[in-house]
């Protein structure tokens, strides 16, 4: 069994901001809390983006960043460490492959004190991940949330959401976002 000796966390785990429905206390966290029960993930702390980006949201109510950093405000979120099991049921939530959403660095600051020293570091050296819209749909989002975000999702922000299984079947995501940016705004 002295084989079995875990690698050092850096090696093993990749930071991620959840900003949106992954969040405690909304519609996709049950997948965070099947996460850190079987030991694939765990809640680190709430944080901010270092520079602004645009949070909107898109058809649905879902919630989108934008990686347009300089644009919209600083984004409040929660951070997780994930094993590369839960990153890859991650990245099929998010439809990676599929192209919905993209992984990518983010950089983030402590949004209250007493974050692990272990952690502080691990932000400083940039190893956080997020997942941003897509760049085929990114600035039509943007435009048509006439270049207005939110700082968070909140409650308020998610009223109106509407679960993947409860949306018409016969569109795919993508076009539901299509419809979504080609329709006026409210």
């Amino acid at each position: 069994m002295g084989h079995e000796t875990k690698a050092p966390t850096e090696t093993t785990t990749t930071l991620v901001f959840s900003y949106g429905t992954l969040k405690r206390g909304f519609s996709n966290h049950v997948l965070m809390q099947d996460l850190i029960r079987t030991g694939d993930a765990s809640f680190k702390g709430v944080y901010q983006t270092l520079e602004k980006y645009p949070l909107v949201c898109g058809p649905y109510r879902v919630p989108f960043l934008l990686n347009k950093p300089g644009s919209g405000q600083r984004v409040t979120g929660e951070l997780y460490s994930v094993s590369p099991r839960g990153l890859s049921r991650l990245d099929e939530l998010e439809g990676i492959s599929r192209g919905h959403y993209v992984r990518q660095p983010i950089r983030l600051a402590a949004k209250e004190e007493g974050g692990d020293l272990e952690t502080e570091r691990a932000l400083s050296s940039c190893l956080v991940e997020a997942y941003y819209a897509h760049k085929s749909y990114e600035e039509e989002l943007w435009e048509r949330n006439r270049r207005r975000s939110f700082g968070a999702y909140t409650e308020k922000e998610a009223r109106g959401y509407v679960k993947r299984n409860d949306r018409p079947q016969h569109l795919s995501f993508l076009d539901h976002i299509r419809i979504f940016v080609s329709s006026p705004c409210d």
